[in-house]
């Protein structure tokens, strides 16, 4: 098993508590008075000066693997792990992109790693922690395409190379498993460079993939046609509660909140009001608490858009004091979407839609008038 070596460059702590007595010894002893000294000290001192000196100067040579150790990174090109520093030694492991690196030693272009491997599951990129990732594997990779904490404008680089996946990943026949790279590597800035300006957008990205990633999934199975959310499996809520938790009062905090709205969503509404009534709720709450979210346009129009669906939903309930609230709210809701935020796209789109509900135009249901 590889060791866990400290995440600090201090050393390590039985030889950090060890450093005060030898400097006190040394201080304490007057050359002049040395024949009265104790044969007991003279030889403590004799290993302090001979043996423990040399060493902690050793731990302190550039390089020294207790030192580099703290040292992470993680790689922006696949690449293999070999056996020894040597391309025709043993073959360990295929290394994908974005996986995390902890650096052990160097030798020439030669680095020693400790390289955090997948754990066989049908997903091995969507994972939580680096601890959920599970084995690890100790052994040498060329020096080339590999961001550590110490290069230049890593943080992005790291951004860089994970917005190429994420492009290649959005192409027709892009690069298989070009998502998943895409969502390590954004993971790596915030997780090897926590205070870059960055990280935030890192991690919310990684969370975001996942996120659409797992919402395809759910909605492919037969339990999306449920009308009640709970009779459906939810999306793994956790990374986007961290962007949340990590980067408060955000805007990357305010698009993951606006995400946690799909699992309350039902599947099919089969024609009951009672879903669109729960989802306007859910989206204007949402409006009322982040104003200033990039998602509130696109929130206050679902919004308008299920009021407006219910004008014929009460009118088949029989219930028409309640459709021409709904109508009222509708037309309510669309005119603050354009009014408030009048730059953005929606707000085109509320303006269709105020126009259709003014006109008596359904929206919802066959209705052809």
């Amino acid at each position: 098993m590889a060791v866990d070596f400290p995440k600090t460059t201090e050393l390590p702590s039985p030889l950090r508590r060890a450093r005060p007595p030898h400097l006190n010894l040394h201080a304490t002893l007057d050359p002049g008075e040395e024949t009265t000294v104790n044969p007991l000290i003279k030889a403590a001192r004799l290993i302090v000066l001979h043996l423990i000196i040399p060493n902690l100067l050793f731990l302190l040579l550039p390089g020294h693997a207790l030192l580099l150790a703290a040292d992470r990174g993680t790689l922006i090109r696949e690449a293999i792990v070999y056996l020894t520093p040597d391309a025709s030694s043993n073959k360990l492991v295929q290394v994908e992109r974005g996986r995390e690196l902890i650096l052990l030693d160097k030798s020439q272009k030669w680095l020693h790693v400790e390289a955090l491997i997948a754990a066989p599951n049908p997903d091995p990129a969507f994972v939580y922690e680096d601890e959920d990732q599970g084995k690890t594997i100790t052994g040498w990779v060329l020096d080339t395409g590999i961001v550590f904490t110490f290069t230049p404008n890593g943080d992005r680089i790291l951004f860089g190379a994970a917005a190429d996946c994420e492009d290649e990943a959005s192409r027709r026949h892009g690069r298989r498993g070009a998502a998943q790279d895409a969502l390590r590597l954004y993971r790596r800035v915030y997780d090897i460079f926590p205070t870059s300006s960055l990280a935030g957008e890192g991690l919310y990205r990684a969370a975001d993939i996942q996120w659409q990633v797992e919402k395809a999934d759910a909605q492919s199975r037969p339990s999306a046609r449920e009308k009640e959310a709970y009779l459906r499996e939810g999306i793994d809520e956790r990374p986007m509660k961290q962007v949340i938790k990590k980067f408060p009062d955000s805007k990357w905090a305010q698009l993951a909140a606006y995400h946690l709205i799909d699992n309350k969503l039902c599947g099919d509404w089969q024609g009951s009001s009672k879903c669109p009534d729960k989802e306007a709720d859910l989206y204007e709450k949402y409006v009322k608490e982040h104003p200033q979210s990039p998602a509130a346009p696109e929130a206050l129009y679902n919004a308008a858009s299920r009021r407006a669906a219910l004008i014929e939903i009460y009118k088949t309930e029989e219930q028409p004091k309640k459709s021409e609230q709904a109508k009222n709210q509708a037309i309510s809701l669309a005119q603050q979407l354009v009014s408030q935020y009048s730059q953005s796209d929606w707000s085109s789109r509320g303006q269709t839609l105020l126009f259709m509900v003014q006109q008596g135009v359904p929206t919802y249901g066959n209705a052809i008038q």
